[in-house]
């Protein structure tokens, strides 16, 4: 069996690849939201088959790794289930299954690698999306850098800039977990973490400009703390983590700000969209309108809300609202309770262990970020992926740790 581990390796490497959306996306949809490409839905297929036959090679771990995340299992059922209401019952059922997919191959990752492997295929995986965002935006600067708003700065293989510099902060944070698991190889991860920083900066996302500086106060706080000065290390996550909420505040809701300060505000925010998307939630709090369809809908609700904003809004701009608006309430509780669970098993590795420093703040920037984006529950996204297999592998008892199935 070891003579395959290389293969799956690769395999696992390719799969993730796809579901970061970079480059394939952008070649075969004409935008963002779009899923009118056939090519681009029928490509997933072969990842789907190719995830029930790799859990079903070791089905006795599979199901030990499901039956350790009841709550992530719920969520992603319920998803699919919630075609029995949705507004587009069709859409949600194509959708909900690839949620649930998604969540499958998250699982299978948690059970296949332990956690210097797992982080190891992680780090390498955003250093290849770094290496070719890099190429892309120095060759074709005609496809990969803004030339309408935002001119100059770099969204590499992926739609807008934002999402390169999530990818890259996700990305520093890898590489540098990744030379705690590998010490004899940390030059090379430092230099890996240093170009990926390098790439949020070519960016100009000043949120994920912000996340990268949270990770790196972050990860020298659990190097502190590991040596005795708990203190410092509070002081430090403390101011950084104020700082970013201070940030986004100012990001998200400047008029609210402004206001507070007894100025005239003349800027606008994301809180008008949410005030309205309030509203909508509250009319079917409990069930939501299912999961992927609220947006699609033509003349359903989503009307309502560009009529109002007198703008076509394409999402939430919150992970938390999104959840709402497919499945309701519940679905915020589940989730917000998977979060936690997740982050309190984190916490708990703070003095042992290489995988805090992936886990921990990789869960922290989820969080954070999903105050302004819609991060959650997202199907075939590598940010799901990487959720899933990193609460899986925290929910699993520490003597998985020091082992991997072969």
């Amino acid at each position: 069996m070891n003579v395959l581990r290389p293969m799956e390796f690769f395999l696992a490497g390719i799969v993730l690849f796809l579901v970061s959306q970079g480059l394939l996306g952008p070649l075969l949809a004409n935008s963002p939201e779009s899923e009118e490409s056939t090519l681009l839905r029928v490509m997933w297929l072969p990842v789907y088959a190719l995830t029930i036959a790799w859990m079903a090679i070791t089905p006795a771990r599979t199901l030990d790794v499901m039956w350790r995340t009841p709550i992530i299992l719920i969520l992603s059922l319920l998803c699919f289930a919630s075609f029995l209401w949705s507004v587009d019952s069709g859409l949600t059922q194509r959708r909900g299954f690839a949620l649930v997919m998604t969540t499958l191959f998250g699982l299978l990752l948690a059970s296949r690698f332990n956690w210097r492997e797992l982080i190891t295929l992680i780090a390498v995986v955003f250093s290849v999306l770094a290496v070719m965002s890099t190429i892309m935006s120095l060759a074709f600067p005609g496809i990969a850098v803004h030339h309408d708003i935002h001119v100059g700065a770099w969204k590499g293989i992926w739609w807008e800039k934002n999402t390169l510099g999530a990818m890259m902060a996700f990305g520093t944070t890898a590489a540098l977990a990744a030379s705690v698991c590998q010490p004899r190889h940390k030059l090379i991860w430092w230099g890996l973490a240093a170009f990926q920083a390098g790439l949020v900066l070519m960016s100009t996302s000043k949120t994920a400009l912000l996340a990268l500086m949270l990770a790196l106060a972050g990860i020298a706080a659990i190097h502190l703390i590991r040596r005795g000065f708990g203190f410092s290390a509070l002081i430090l996550v403390g101011g950084g983590l104020i700082a970013f909420i201070a940030a986004m505040v100012m990001s998200i809701a400047p008029v609210a700000v402004i206001e507070a300060l007894g100025r005239d505000p003349t800027l606008t925010g994301r809180t008008d969209i949410w005030v309205v998307l309030a509203e909508q939630v509250q009319a079917r709090p409990w069930t939501g309108y299912g999961y992927g369809a609220f947006w699609d809908a033509p003349y359903g609700p989503a009307f309502w809300v560009r009529q109002r904003t007198q703008w076509p809004v394409p999402t939430a701009h919150n992970g938390w609202l999104e959840i709402a608006l497919g499945i309701g309430v519940p679905g915020i509780i589940l989730m917000a309770v998977s979060l936690l669970l997740s982050i309190i098993r984190a916490c708990g590795r703070l003095f042992r262990g290489p995988e805090v420093f992936w886990a921990l703040i990789f869960l922290i920037l989820v969080v954070l970020i999903s105050i302004s984006e819609s991060n959650l529950l997202q199907r075939n996204a590598l940010t799901w992926v990487l959720f899933v297999a990193t609460a899986a592998r925290l929910a699993l008892p520490r003597r998985y740790d020091a082992v991997s199935q072969r």
